[in-house]
This record gives structure tokens, sequence and C-alpha cells, in this order.
């Protein structure tokens, strides 16, 4: 049987890392593991349960959440307290509130063991801002994917606004600024590129491009490995 290994892709929002890494693992029959999709999740039910700042109560409120994810045609659906969230915490809002309370020890430490019980025995792609340097550092291949901040906001004004959601440029912009400055600052797993990991700029590239070089490298470990 071939061994499987994992994969892992950080990098900001709107690199295209959750494009390209869905597209990585259906080319290899991998499992999509979308971490931020897991705090997302309890971000939106931090919020939806009236809690704007994370103090004691909503720290309570996270240990007694009920975290499961489902296998579906190779991706993750996120249910939380017996509810499909999946297509519910998509919106700029929640994305914001997500990049805040990753910042907390706390939730950090009630995702790891799910994140890592899901890449246990290879067949990940695991997608994050922490993947390659806390989740998994031993990871056989190691992607950071980065842009402009320009690129990266256009990128995302226009998947909004293809879905239907009403936005402006400059305020999708001055989001991912926020998220950036989150991200990168908080004290705890701050977004970095992880040591070893194959940088690559996608400001100018196409995803075809980028998932083409991400298979070059891919495909060169499974040959080393004996397993491509």
């Amino acid at each position: 049987m071939d061994e499987k290994i994992v994969i892992t892709v950080d990098g900001p929002a709107g690199s295209g890392k959750s494009t390209i890494s869905r597209l990585l693992a259906d080319h290899y029959a991998y499992t999509y593991l979308d971490t931020g999709a897991l705090y997302r999740a309890m971000a939106f039910r931090l919020w939806d349960a009236g809690f704007k700042e994370v103090g004691p109560q909503a720290l309570d409120l996270c240990r007694r959440m009920k975290l499961t994810l489902k296998r579906d045609n190779g991706s993750l659906r996120v249910w939380m307290d017996g509810e499909d969230l999946s297509d519910k915490i998509r919106t700029e809002e929640i994305g914001l509130y997500a990049s805040r309370i990753s910042a907390i020890p706390l939730v950090r430490q009630i995702l790891l063991s799910v994140q890592r019980e899901i890449g246990a025995g290879g067949g990940v792609v695991a997608e994050g801002r922490d993947m390659g340097t806390v989740v998994f550092p031993g990871a056989e291949v190691k992607f950071f994917l980065d842009a402009s901040v320009e690129k990266r906001a256009e990128r995302r004004y226009l998947e909004l606004i293809g879905k239907g959601v009403p936005a402006k440029q400059k305020d999708v912009e001055e989001d991912l600024i926020t998220r950036d400055r989150q991200d990168r600052e908080r004290s705890v797993s701050p977004l970095l590129v992880p040591a070893k990991a194959v940088v690559i700029d996608t400001s100018e590239k196409t995803i075809p491009q980028v998932v083409d070089i991400m298979r070059g490298v891919i495909d060169k470990t499974l040959s080393l490995k004996g397993t491509g």
C-alpha cells in the first residue's frame, strides 16, 4: 500500500490557499482539512450566543462545544452541537472574529487535537495559518502562499460579488489588513513561514500555474519515498 503524506499549506487570507488546497486534495485523493473552518465554527457559535468579547463565560462555552467533522467527497463538513455550520461561517464578520479568537490559547488547544487526529496516518492537505509550524511540524511537504494585499483584496472582493454578497473592495482590503495584523502579531501561534517550506508568491500567477509548481514538489517527495 502506498504511504500517504501530510501536506501543509499556510498563508494569509486571499493568497489562494483554500482553492489550491482543494485542487491538490482532489488530485491526490487526499482529505482536504480546512482548519480555518474550525475556528470560524467556534467564532460563529460564540457570536450567535451574543459574546462580542471573549471572557470567562465565553471560554466556558468553548469547552462545552461539541465539534464534529464529517467527510463529504474528500472534504470535511463542520458540525457544531449537532448543526452543520459549513455554509453559515463564510461571512467577513465571522472571519475577523475567528482571527481574534484564534489567538486564545484555550481555543487553539481544543482544536489542536482535532486537527492532529485527522492528519494521523497522512493523506491530508491541511490548510491554515500554523499548519506547518505548530499542528504538523513534521509534515513531509510544506508550502507558504503569499500575495500582495491589493491582489488578495481584489480576489476576495470578486469572490463576494460572485456570490451575490454586497461588498466594497476598499472595505475588503481594510479587513484583510486587520486580519493580517491579528494573525502575524498574536503571541500564540502567529502566522510565520514554516521551516523548510516552499514559499510561492501567487500575486501574478494563475491557480493552474501555482498548482503545477506544488505538484512538482509533491511528486518529487513521493518519488523519493517510493510512493509516487
